[in-house]
């Protein structure tokens, strides 16, 4: 009988089986063929890491000769060939036979580890307003994983939405520099920043409106706005901050303005109106 966490593909179920499935688990894609040696050395193997994994991927056969259009798709020039994908994208591939614990490894790159499948839970969590739950799911990740900098990340952001700033610091000092996420962890220091500098928003717009060209005050009343999300106002003055004096504060509304940009991705529209408006202030 065959593994439940073993299926056969064509090239009319492979959207749903490999694409959209693998957005909720990884799917590793056997392209083989029944006259095939190799493919009959290197199916078992897999078919039985799918087994050990018991669910934590699935295994996706592709008859090469019976789903010529699928194997053209994707440029199978050989058997076996092996895709693995997650979130709807390809990961990662090998061709040809490989020993038991090369496969294994394969797979280890492939499965996320328990501190990610907190992670993931954590994003579920979030995704259903259960802030509680996220967090602690996130705490596990971390105490799992001290070097999973993603999840200290999530979690510096959660706590910043709950008021914890202080502790939202430490989390963030904790992560290390790398590029693929230097922008987001800016953009929370910032929020952090905005949180800690908020003074009386009645007081600073009384000052503002007093003399418009106080860019003390209205860069402080754009922080105080920033700190409770009301982006749109906050950057309305910052914008103006920029179009009064570019160069004011070696450009701190513009850096502001970035922060900005990215703690409000959520907003895609107003993310973009403003970096044109932006745009067109700086030029």
């Amino acid at each position: 009988m065959k593994s439940p966490f073993v299926l056969d593909v064509t090239s009319a179920t492979f959207g749903k089986e490999v694409i959209e499935a693998s957005k909720q688990l990884p799917v590793v894609v056997d392209f083989w063929a029944p006259w095939c040696g190799p493919c009959r050395a290197l199916g078992p193997i897999l078919e039985k890491l799918a087994g050990e994994y018991a669910g934590q991927f699935r295994l996706a056969k592709v008859n090469s000769d019976e789903n010529l259009e699928l194997a053209r798709e994707f440029n199978v020039r050989s058997i076996p060939d092996v895709r693995a994908f997650r979130d709807g994208q390809q990961v990662d591939q090998f061709m040809g036979t490989l020993p038991e614990s090369h496969v294994r490894a394969f797979i280890e790159g492939v499965v996320p580890s328990p501190a990610e499948v907190e992670r993931l839970r954590a994003a579920g969590l979030r995704g259903a307003r259960d802030l509680a739950g996220a967090a602690a799911a996130l705490r596990k990740a971390v105490d799992l994983d001290p070097a999973h900098h993603l999840a200290r990340i999530d979690l510096a952001e959660l706590l910043i939405e709950a008021g914890q700033h202080e502790e939202a610091a430490r989390q963030l000092d904790a992560v290390r520099q790398d590029v693929d996420w230097d922008a987001r962890v800016e953009a929370l220091r910032q929020a952090i920043a905005f949180a800690r500098a908020r003074g009386s928003e009645s007081d600073l717009a009384a000052r503002v409106a007093a003399n418009p060209a106080d860019l003390e005050a209205r860069l402080a009343l754009a922080g105080a706005l920033a700190a409770r999300r009301s982006w749109r106002e906050a950057m309305d003055h910052l914008l103006e901050i920029v179009r009064r004096d570019k160069s004011w504060r070696d450009g701190e509304a513009r850096r502001q303005m970035l922060a900005i940009f990215n703690l409000a991705a959520g907003e895609p529209d107003l993310v973009s109106e403003y970096r044109r408006k932006l745009g067109s202030a700086l030029n």
